[in-house]
């Protein structure tokens, strides 16, 4: 029986985190950085290969994704959005040709391997356009590309980011609900809700 071939994976870390005050995907979430759970979380996703999109910090984040089969991408363009940086890890993946590409944040504590690996296995039983994670009344990242879109996602600029052309395609976009994909950190009171919620003290 024939296997899928893996789907590659994109994650984001480019920004300056300017609401936050201070580096957003350094923060600690149960014991580990943000960063470091979104990579873990990337890793047993089971999508290869994973590259990390680095920006507005790259030293600093790289030991972050030490002894785990990432290889991280500085996107000097950082600062005019996040289209430049989905754009500088789909051009690292170029050479791979994948199938299908998933594009997921830093941000996203609360993303599991195991809802990447829905958004995968749905692609690739329905052969979508794409498949999209579903919350707050949106679709929006976590979200598979079939690379017959990629040149689209290439087309973004400035700050568009993927749900530009996941709104653009209607109907057409699977879906995976991931109601907890309301929460992202983007400003010290979100943070403190996580930190909350995961009953942490630090």
């Amino acid at each position: 029986m024939p296997t899928n071939p893996p789907v590659a994976l994109l994650l984001l870390a480019a920004g300056a985190s300017t609401r936050m005050g201070q580096p957003k995907q350094l923060l600690l979430y149960h014991g580990r950085t943000l960063l470091r759970h979104a990579a873990e979380t990337a890793v047993a996703s089971g999508c290869a290969p994973i590259v990390l999109v680095t920006g507005a910090l790259h030293d600093e984040l790289l030991p972050e994704i030490a002894g785990l089969p990432i290889r991280a991408v500085y996107n000097t363009g950082w600062a005019s959005g996040m289209a430049s940086s989905i754009r500088a890890g789909l051009l690292a993946l170029a050479e791979t040709s994948p199938a299908a590409v998933l594009i997921m944040l830093a941000d996203q504590p609360l993303l599991t391997p195991e809802l990447l690996r829905q958004l995968v296995a749905q692609q690739q039983q329905t052969h979508a356009l794409i498949v999209a994670a579903a919350y707050a009344d949106t679709l929006g990242v976590p979200a598979v590309f079939h690379q017959s879109v990629l040149p689209e996602l290439l087309k973004l600029q400035g700050q568009q980011g993927a749900g530009r052309l996941i709104a653009s395609l209607g109907a057409a976009v699977g879906q995976v609900a991931f109601p907890e994909g309301v929460l992202d950190v983007d400003t010290p009171e979100q943070y403190a809700a996580l930190v909350r919620s995961a009953g942490q003290v630090d």
